[in-house]
């Protein structure tokens, strides 16, 4: 293919491929708990990282993701705590972030003050270094999420009955908002702050409408997500549309394919019952 023999391409999919890991990997989680928006929440304060990564001269990688755990811990406490205020206390951590980083960038140096690839990806700019930094997030993500997948689940699933269980409740959620926080960091620069809840949700929602189980979701969900990816990446590239809304339009696009078809496979099994009884009652009459 023309597209590999391009280095930056090459590095394009094999973030493509780790993103897509990620993603739905946490997400699975995030949806079971109905948690399906905590990826926009925390990608907002993920650009105050970002940006306090550029006025610093550091790797805005890094600072991104010291600052978005950072974040999901304090998201998690503020839960715990039930306030009535919590939501409130959210918002304002989650808007003063996008704002903070707003401001923090106009102080970076002149020549790295755009945050165009942070909100709304740029697969293509993915340097060797972002590389080794996606690498090593999907590492700790994935062999967390795997690893603990029956404790996470149990959690995710009735809380109660997991702290009936012995199961170290608050321990686990602030494990699942920290995984959380990192798929957004990975994430940020293949489809985009305000587009990585998409890719979180939708592939399981997609997976959810053919899968008999949790564990079947959670694979479907993946292979879905690394498919989506890496063809959204390979249309971004033939077509000269911007990565992350290609990768999160085709998501979308399975999503609705899938719908149609398990839709009209279910009203084809309800006709194939209802005929035999439509048959006895039209010879009855």
């Amino acid at each position: 293919m023309e597209l590999l023999d391009y280095d930056f391409m090459r590095r394009a999919l094999v973030a493509a491929v780790l993103v897509g890991l990620a993603a739905p990997a946490v997400g699975v989680f995030l949806v079971q708990r109905r948690l399906t928006l905590i990826g926009d929440g925390l990608g907002h304060v993920a650009v105050a990282g970002v940006a306090l990564g550029l006025v610093l001269g550091g790797a805005p990688l890094v600072a991104a993701a010291a600052v978005t755990v950072g974040a999901a811990v304090a998201m998690e406490l503020i839960r715990l705590k039930g306030h009535a205020s919590g939501e409130i206390a959210l918002a304002l951590l989650f808007y003063g972030g996008l704002a903070g980083g707003v401001v923090l960038v106009s102080r970076a140096p002149s020549g790295s003050r755009n945050l165009d690839a942070y909100l709304f990806g740029a697969i293509t700019t993915t340097s060797t270094g972002d590389l080794v930094t996606f690498a090593v997030l999907t590492v700790v993500v994935m062999g967390l999420a795997v690893g603990l997948r029956r404790e996470l689940f149990a959690v995710s699933n009735d809380e109660e009955q997991a702290m009936a269980a012995g199961l170290p409740v608050v321990t686990l959620n602030l494990l699942l908002v920290v995984l959380t926080a990192l798929t957004v960091v990975v994430s940020m620069r293949i489809v985009g702050v305000l587009l990585i809840s998409a890719l979180m949700v939708v592939p399981v929602a997609t997976a959810q409408q053919v899968a008999p189980s949790f564990r079947a979701t959670f694979v479907v969900a993946v292979i879905v997500g690394v498919a989506v990816s890496v063809s959204g990446v390979v249309t971004s590239y033939y077509a000269d549309t911007p990565s992350g809304g290609t990768i999160v339009v085709l998501a979308i696009a399975v999503f609705t394919l899938v719908a149609l078809l398990t839709g009209a496979m279910g009203w084809r099994r309800q006709r194939r019952v209802a005929l035999p009884i439509l048959t006895d009652s039209e010879n009855d009459w």
